[in-house]
């Protein structure tokens, strides 16, 4: 999606860049070529050479934040399928609702192969080394709860790019909690872990802490499926967004199609 995208450029909205698609400007390439053969629609658009041209070099040097810092938040949403590679589905479980006083105990983080689960007292320090290796974390509701935790928790985070699901999916009309979506699009949780939300995960943790040690194990399954679940979400968005703004058709993204994230022992050999 990168590719067709102008929105990033000084002084490029909405109408702009849709009036470039329309008139056959899909991606870059073809915009730098009308350039050289005169035939760009909009000759006030020569400003935003110099963008187009870095743009190329900061995607093929995979610069994230290039991008991150420029886009708009409402479309973090085009950073996913080139660099779905290098994504991670992170959450967290917490003790309570305000960062800087409620703790995080858990926090999930699934890379498209493999589920890790960093735990309180046992190695949640370890998240911020592990989190930088990806360039890109996907969260849902992340912006207003995730993140101010995370950063709470570990002030020198680095977070590259951020992107927080729920704000395209409320634009496809899918609004809610993420179990209320993941309902809303098909995606059912086993019998067992249905019926929980994150009051559950509080008790749970309380229970861990006084003993019972496979309240841990539940938690952990109820997180691992909080931060699998992401992954058709954000292939969703991913394929119903670009037709909603009019932009080009683009390549399908990795991962597993709505309703398909097969379910896995969390790995306990990170806790």
């Amino acid at each position: 999606m990168l590719r067709q995208t102008f929105i990033h450029a000084r002084g490029v909205g909405p109408t702009t860049e849709r009036r470039l698609w329309i008139g056959g400007v899909h991606s870059w390439e073809v915009f730098l070529e009308r350039i050289s053969s005169g035939g760009l629609p909009d000759r006030r658009l020569l400003g935003i050479v110099p963008v187009v041209r870095d743009s190329e070099k900061a995607l093929a040097a995979g610069r994230i934040e290039f991008f991150s810092e420029a886009l708009p938040s409402s479309d973090q949403w085009r950073l996913y399928p080139d660099f779905v590679e290098r994504a991670a589905f992170v959450d967290i479980e917490t003790t309570g609702l305000t960062a800087g006083w409620d703790k995080i105990t858990v926090i999930g983080l699934f890379d498209g192969d493999r589920f890790r689960a960093f735990v309180r007292g046992r190695n949640l320090d370890r998240f911020p080394d592990v989190a930088a290796q990806y360039a890109l974390l996907v969260t849902y509701n992340g912006a207003t709860f995730d993140l101010p935790f995370l950063r709470s928790e570990f002030p020198r985070l680095r977070v590259r790019a951020h992107l927080d699901l729920r704000y395209p999916l409320k634009r496809l009309g899918y609004s809610g909690g993420l179990k209320e979506v993941e309902r809303e699009v098909g995606i059912r949780r086993p019998a067992g872990l249905r019926d929980l939300d994150g009051f559950d995960a509080v008790r749970l943790w309380h229970e861990y802490e006084r003993g019972r040690r496979n309240a841990l194990e539940t938690l952990l399954e109820y997180t691992r499926l909080d931060v699998e679940n992401l992954v058709p979400l954000a292939n969703r968005v991913s394929r119903e967004m670009p037709r909603t703004i009019g932009a080009p058709v683009i390549g399908q993204a990795r991962g597993c199609p709505v309703g398909d994230v097969r379910p896995r022992v969390p790995d306990c050999g990170d806790c």
